[in-house]
């Protein structure tokens, strides 16, 4: 072993791959002592499952209800912040059912990241005011969320039902979300 090499640190493996629903990166691991043939030996040995390239799942966790969202939170580095109809389930202001992942990343990332298939990446800097964590993602707040939903043009029906669940249950008030009140105008509008 190379002497300026720390060994690897199980137990501060677990306690962080436990915040993140058993998940953790190679990058998190070699801070704890873990290098790329240590890793490749314990998926060999079943302690570790590769879950994704640089992304890693501990066996002994089971799966759980956000697996696919904390695995493509762990791909942005943990820079991005789930947003919105993915913060629109998360919150669980609609009855939309997401067809992808919505992921806002700060607006440097754009270089450096390619769109994920199965991803819609958005580029925008979200203040720390305009996030909030459910479970063990970091999500825009519904105040947040709704606004982005009104600037990319949601579906009027969607819009409104989250407008409505948000205010009926206090997560905003009406004075927040005027953008969103003038996003439904003007479809009322078109409607004419």
């Amino acid at each position: 072993m190379d002497p300026l090499s720390k060994p690897p640190r199980w137990d501060e493996l677990y306690d962080l791959a436990a915040t993140q629903d058993g998940y953790f990166t190679t990058k998190q691991a070699k801070v704890l002592g873990y290098s790329s043939q240590l890793l490749n030996h314990h998926v060999k040995a079943r302690r570790l499952l590769r879950s994704r390239r640089g992304i890693y799942r501990l066996v002994h966790f089971p799966p759980g209800d956000r697996d696919e969202l904390i695995i493509e939170w762990l791909w942005s580095e943990r820079e991005g912040v789930f947003s919105h109809e993915t913060a629109l389930a998360l919150h669980e202001l609609s009855d939309l059912m997401p067809t992808h992942i919505h992921l806002s990343l700060p607006a440097l990332s754009k270089r450096r990241r390619r769109p994920r298939e199965h991803v819609t990446l958005h580029y925008a800097d979200v203040p720390i005011t305009d996030r909030s964590w459910i479970a063990n993602v970091p999500a825009t707040t519904p105040r947040r969320t709704l606004i982005d939903c009104a600037m990319a043009g949601l579906q009027p029906e969607f819009l409104r039902q989250a407008a409505e669940q948000a205010l009926r249950r206090g997560l905003v008030a009406r004075g927040d979300i005027v953008e969103v009140d003038r996003a439904l105008r003007s479809f009322e509008g078109l409607r004419s």
